[in-house]
């Protein structure tokens, strides 16, 4: 059976690739901290010497949109082509290209049925920043093939907090159903307090530092209950328009098991938003 080589939860912000390419009067004066922690969170993948990765994103209104919304999808293409010409232009993100691992999505996808979720499924995803930038801050050869699971954190109705979580504990049971002896990583990315277009979009930190605080500590003790018994879909509202992200690092924590302290925590405040980066490795993985 496959091998759960590591368990990575982050944020993924688009400005990551610009500002850590930027050079003289362009580069951004949080442009060298950054990619120090970037390097560093990088190493804990290299260190899992994963051979797949499963990637758990959602699609910004990009190939989703109101007329048709999976809560969740898989993406079983043979290869994915990626991003948006928003994203390149607004972003400077470069235009990637990923092989899919099809056998895997393919796994996922029967055994996540008869587990009892409706997954959707897709031939022809093309993938955004979602995906894309924590490949390039933990992977930038984009050399691994991939299997992206989209979830919907932005068009209500949205599922409840503890489908997420529970979803998944179903992703990590599948992977490790699957008769390979593949080494996977599951990786996943959403966002604290966020605002997007409001008042409270660009501040010295994120629009509600407290929220951050207390999300940070979920993740890293893995205490799901407690997370769940804060979270509900009305307070996300609370902490910023966008903070429904969160939903996401809820599903990771699930990936990676209820009292599963992280391996590896590390965060950083930027001019709107916290940054933060997790890492578990599965016991007996080293």
């Amino acid at each position: 059976m496959a091998t759960v080589a590591a368990v990575i939860a982050s944020t993924h912000h688009p400005f990551y690739y610009k500002a850590s390419t930027s050079t003289g009067a362009e580069r951004p004066p949080f442009a060298d901290e950054w990619v120090a922690k970037i390097t560093s969170f990088r190493e804990t993948l290299t260190r899992a010497n994963a051979d797949v990765l499963v990637l758990v994103g959602s699609d910004h209104f990009h190939q989703l949109w109101l007329d048709n919304m999976p809560q969740f999808l898989v993406g079983k293409a043979p290869f994915y082509d990626a991003n948006w010409y928003n994203e390149e232009r607004e972003f400077g993100l470069p235009k990637m290209f990923f092989t899919g691992q099809e056998d895997l999505s393919a796994h996922i996808l029967r055994d996540g049925l008869d587990a009892g979720f409706d997954l959707a499924f897709s031939n022809e995803l093309r993938i955004d920043h979602s995906v894309t930038c924590p490949m390039i801050t933990l992977r930038p050869e984009a050399d691994l093939p991939i299997v992206p699971i989209y979830t919907n954190i932005f068009a209500p109705p949205l599922p409840q907090p503890k489908r997420y979580v529970q979803l998944g504990t179903m992703i990590r049971e599948v992977v490790e159903s699957w008769p390979s002896d593949k080494r996977v990583a599951i990786i996943g990315t959403g966002h604290l307090s966020l605002e997007l277009g409001g008042p409270r979009q660009f501040g010295p930190h994120g629009p509600d530092p407290e929220f951050d605080r207390k999300a940070v500590e979920w993740i890293a003790s893995g205490d799901i209950e407690k997370a769940l018994g804060e979270v509900s879909l009305e307070s996300l509202w609370e902490p910023g328009n966008a903070t429904h992200g969160f939903l996401d690092f809820m599903l990771m924590m699930g990936v990676a098991g209820a009292g599963e302290k992280a391996d590896y925590v590390d965060s950083l405040d930027l001019f709107h938003t916290m940054e933060a980066y997790f890492t578990w490795y599965p016991k007996g993985i080293k």
